[in-house]
């Protein structure tokens, strides 16, 4: 089974692919992360993120060992961070480097110990648009933009970030702005995906709205395959030699 959650930052999707993908026992990869990598390496070589030459070099070496090594950066998650990888992540020739990484990973996906996984959680901005949009299950995970800063500012008080949350609050509605309006995969709903708002949903009551979705698909797709066995058989049968 594959499952892409897109949507805005801070909308509850890390939270949601995290739990499904413990539920159903499948992979999960945040492809927010590459970007986040590529923007943050580059700003710490001192390197101009807004120069899609450059972000676009830098992509092209990055591999899973260097990514998980910057993951654990002070300013991976911040929004020195965030801002780099929103300026990085609107560059065409920077998609298009780490494209074939992210799809590559739906045809044989691993959990984090290296072990097979025998289906996939997407979480970013254009999963279900380009990255797997033969998904079996596609969300749109949002929320108004003043709560979302929120609960960026409250994640980073609990992690010591310094900040102030008008200034989380601005940084937000311009990485909404540059996300929604980018020419390459743009920040949208795949014309088949679920909307959730969660503006007014704490994370339990967002995974049991989703998780009840995904039972009822997966009881109709299961009706579905069995009329077509059932017919299968049936037109066989009508059509035997057999006296």
């Amino acid at each position: 089974m594959i499952i892409t959650i897109d949507g805005p930052a801070a909308a509850g999707k890390g939270t949601l692919a995290a739990a499904l993908a413990k539920r159903y026992r499948l992979a999960y990869f945040d492809t927010g992360m590459v970007y986040r990598a590529v923007g943050l390496e580059m700003v710490l070589e001192g390197l101009d993120v807004q120069n899609e030459e450059q972000a676009a070099q830098t992509a092209s070496k990055l591999t899973f060992v260097k990514m998980m090594e910057l993951s654990g950066h002070r300013d991976f998650r911040s929004d020195v961070g965030s801002r780099a990888a929103s300026i990085v992540s609107a560059h065409p020739k920077v998609r298009g480097a780490l494209l074939k990484m992210q799809q590559d990973f739906a045809l044989n996906p691993t959990f984090a110990d290296g072990s097979p996984a025998e289906g996939v959680v997407y979480d970013g901005r254009d999963t279900g648009t380009v990255v797997c949009p033969q998904a079996d299950v596609k969300l749109f995970v949002t929320a108004c933009p003043e709560v979302r800063a929120r609960r960026r500012y409250d994640e980073f008080v609990q992690k010591g970030i310094e900040t102030e949350y008008e200034k989380v609050l601005a940084d937000m509605i311009a990485r909404d702005k540059r996300d929604s309006e980018r020419a390459a995969a743009p920040l949208k709903p795949a014309e088949d995906a679920v909307i959730f708002d969660t503006s007014e949903m704490n994370a339990a009551e967002v995974a049991a709205k989703v998780t009840a979705l995904i039972e009822e698909k997966s009881q109709k797709s299961d009706f579905e395959r069995q009329k077509k066995v059932t017919f299968r058989v049936k037109f066989d049968a009508d059509n035997s030699d057999c006296a």
